[in-house]
């Protein structure tokens, strides 16, 4: 008997690497799977039913179900159309994992409005869009699971990634606004931070040895790694599990932190720019967070 057996899943992004992943192994635990992907480019350009034509394939050989979608999920219109594929075809909806993604990667002082706009399109209106729809269905039968792809690029930040950074960090707030709103449904939301090298990942700079260095780790840890946390997460044996964030790197299973207060100090004058400069700074100033991307607080050796 598998973990997800009896429920239907919606992968979004699954025609390839981390989606691809998940798609297999929520099938293998098994769940129906509708795989959507739009088969474009990592940057978006062109359309292929031919990578979730993979994905299905390979589910099926293993004695699988699957379906496919070829919907986008960055419009409302077609998102819902993604999550009635699952009813239409497996008459439910018990699990979705926001997984789809594009970069356009690009330094901060000369990022495009659109630019801006297609990244914040994919990743964060259309885990929004996905969520949504999917949670009508969610409050009826009170049930369900939603697991967003996340990143470390938005929970400690990168170079030239403005755009996916804030998307993929406005996820984690949205997933947390989804988990409070829905538990009384018995809905749980959770994100999922991969270490992986895959399309999403390919673009990372490799000129210097450091770079180089960096690259060589990633390209050890493989998509398939991140799959079981996310068939866990959409399982019953999670259920008290909700409104986390969790990072799975090779062997290794991280729980993030999210924002707290770490420091207070108090004035019965109240403040002033002055007395900010001279009494609040010194006071916190060792406390400040280091201006540090994710590959250099991650940087050791993967178990």
């Amino acid at each position: 008997m598998g973990m997800l057996d009896g429920k239907v899943a919606v992968v979004t992004g699954s025609g390839g690497g981390i989606g691809r992943e998940i798609a297999l192994d929520m099938a293998q635990a098994g769940a129906k799977v509708i795989i959507n992907d739009i088969g474009a480019s990592l940057s978006g350009e062109g359309q292929s039913a031919t990578p979730a034509q993979q994905t299905k394939q390979i589910i099926e050989q293993r004695g699988g179900q699957a379906e496919i979608s070829t919907e986008s999920v960055s419009s409302w219109e077609s998102a819902g159309k993604i999550v009635q594929a699952a009813l239409d075809h497996f008459g439910r909806i018990d699990i979705v994992v926001n997984n789809a993604g594009i970069l356009r990667d690009q330094i901060f002082h000369r990022m495009t409005p659109e630019e801006w706009d297609a990244v914040i399109g994919v990743h964060l209106n259309g885990s929004f869009y996905m969520s949504r729809h999917a949670a009508t269905h969610f409050r009826k039968q009170e049930s369900g699971a939603f697991v967003h792809i996340t990143s470390t690029s938005g929970l400690i930040g990168n170079f030239g990634q403005a755009n996916y950074s804030a998307a993929k960090l406005g996820i984690c707030a949205l997933s947390k606004s989804i988990a409070l709103d829905m538990k009384r449904y018995n809905v749980r939301s959770n994100c999922l931070a991969p270490f992986a090298w895959s399309r999403m990942t390919s673009s990372i700079p490799a000129e210097t040895p450091e770079q180089k260095a960096r690259v060589e780790k990633i390209m050890r840890m493989g998509p398939e790694k991140n799959a079981p946390l996310a068939v866990f997460l959409a399982s019953d044996a999670a259920k008290e599990v909700n409104g986390q964030i969790f990072g799975p790197r090779m062997n290794e299973l991280f729980l993030f932190s999210q924002n707290r207060p770490i420091r207070g100090i108090h004035s019965s004058e109240g403040w002033t720019p002055e007395s900010l400069a001279e009494h609040a700074l010194p006071a916190l100033k060792s406390f400040f967070i280091p201006l540090e991307r994710s590959g250099e607080v991650f940087s050791w050796d993967p178990l």
